[in-house]
Parts: C-alpha cells; structure tokens; sequence
C-alpha cells in the first residue's frame, strides 16, 4: 500500500465502483453512526484498510479514522477527531465498516467517505460510500404570551409573544388564525445564537383585538420533523351582558340569605316575647294565690 493518505484519491490502478450515499441525522451532543457496510464475500482484516475521511478536498486534514491491517491508526488522523472514533470490531468481518462518532457538534456537519480496500493478488477498491451527517437540536415548548393591549379602545392592536429556544438549525415560526387555519405575518421575528450553538427564537404578533380570537404560534425544526405549537383562545361577551349574566345570581344568593337570617331572627324574638310573657303570668298567679 502507499504510504501517503488519503492515498486513494490519486491511485490510477483502484477499480471505480459504485458510490453509497447516505444522510443521517443526529442530535447535538449524541453519538452518531456513519454507515459504511459491504455486502460482499467473506473479508480477512489483515488484507484490509479501511479510511473514513471528509470528502471535501479542500480541508488541511481529512482523515478521520484509519484501520490497516486489522490495527488502529492514528498517525495521521485529525486532531478535531482524536478519541472520539470508533469502528465496530464485531462487526468487521461481516462486512460493516461503519464508524461511531462520539459527542457530534456543529463543526463535525459534513460529507464523509467510506473507502475499504483488499489486497490478495493486487490493491482494489472493494467498497465505498458517502454519508452525509445533520445536526439538531430539539426547540423547548413554545410559550405564548399576551394579548397585550396598545390602547384603551375596543378594536384596537393587541400584541402577542412567542419565544422558544434550545433548538437547532434555525426554525421557521409561523402564526396562524385558527377561526380559518390563514397564516399570519409577524411584527418582529428575532433567532439568537448561542455559545453552544443553539438558537432561540423570539416572534411578535400584532392584530386587530376581537370578541373571539384563536391565535396559535408553532416552531418547526424541519430536520427533526418537529413541529411544536401554543395556542391562546378568547371567547368573551360584552361588559353588559357578563353583569348581568352575574348580578342576578349574586343578587339571589343575597336575598336568599338574607330572608333566612330575617327568618330566623323573628323566630329568636317570639321565643323571647313568649317566654317573658310566660314568666310574668306565672308570677301575677303566684301572687294572687298569696293574697287569698
């Protein structure tokens, strides 16, 4: 073999072969595992190397992982994938060149190729394939503020707030009416970047303020395929018809009670009338039954 890497890229003799493209995606901060599997005869790893390594041929470094003859090699590995690589020794001689990528962050979002080659009589290419890999990050629920009021008067703006964070790649943030599912233009639309590389979002709405309003606000990841919403419903009635809707049953209650207390106190003042009544007739007899 060559001792240059990646040396494939400039060996005229390689057989050209089919390429495998792949794309995965990954949560921020997970392990990722870049496909790279051959489906072919039985291998023997002291006839193989085996080179993951970034496909744009640009980069300083492209090595990611190499295995010559069954062994480890680090020698020309970059160093922003030091410790962190892993292939599946179990797995080898069943054809399965995958790689493990451990901790994956913003930086690690790129093409990777997957080279294997044999050598019996001669070197060739038996397998190689391209995986690209997406970072994301799952948005926290959103949380829906307001309506709060721009003026005094009934039918004026109102202002709404929605804000979510902790995701990854930006989102798109949609505002939609419910009463007919349109979708509303934002006032102000705000994504903040983070040191860890997340985003948070912050959206405002402004609409005219009606008796009945349903107002949602949903973020959506689009790699994730997560779309997370919050909702504000409002269905209210004129100040006229709540008073009167709740006066007459406090007034009731009022009136109910009081004509029980008036009740009860009547009844307190005969027992008491009766019973000084009763007291004074028996003393009157007592002292007429004397005199005789």
């Amino acid at each position: 073999f060559p001792n240059n890497l990646p040396f494939f890229l400039s060996l005229s003799y390689l057989v050209v072969i089919a390429l495998e493209e792949k794309t995965i995606v990954s949560k921020l901060g997970d392990n990722a595992t870049l496909s790279c599997i051959y489906r072919g005869r039985e291998l023997h790893l002291k006839n193989l190397r085996v080179y993951w390594q970034i496909a744009d041929d640009q980069e300083e470094c492209s090595v990611v992982h190499a295995m010559i003859s069954g062994q480890d090699n680090e020698s020309e590995q970059c160093i922003h994938f030091k410790n962190r690589t892993q292939l599946f020794w179990d797995r080898l001689e069943n054809g399965d060149f995958s790689l493990l990528l451990l901790n994956v962050s913003q930086s690690d979002e790129r093409r990777y190729k997957c080279v294997v080659l044999q050598k019996t009589e001669y070197t060739r290419v038996i397998h190689q394939a391209e995986v690209v890999l997406s970072l994301a990050a799952s948005y926290s629920q959103p949380i829906l503020s307001g309506p709060v009021k721009n003026g005094d008067s009934t039918g004026e703006e109102v202002t709404f707030s929605c804000r979510s964070g902790n995701g990854y790649p930006k989102p798109n943030v949609y505002w939609i009416n419910k009463t007919d599912n349109s979708h509303l233009p934002p006032s102000e639309l705000k994504i903040t970047p983070h040191a860890d590389g997340t985003y948070s979002v912050f959206s405002t709405l402004k609409v005219k303020d009606t008796s009945t309003m349903q107002i949602e606000c949903s973020v959506e990841n689009k790699i994730l395929q997560e779309n997370l919403s919050a909702n504000y419903t409002q269905q209210k009635q004129s100040g006229s018809s709540i008073e009167s809707n709740k006066n007459p049953e406090k007034n009731g209650k009022g009136a109910q009670a009081a004509g029980i207390i008036s009740v009860v106190i009547v009844i307190g003042l005969l027992a008491v009338l009766t019973c000084w009544l009763w007291r004074r007739r028996s003393s009157k007899l007592v002292s007429y039954t004397g005199n005789e």
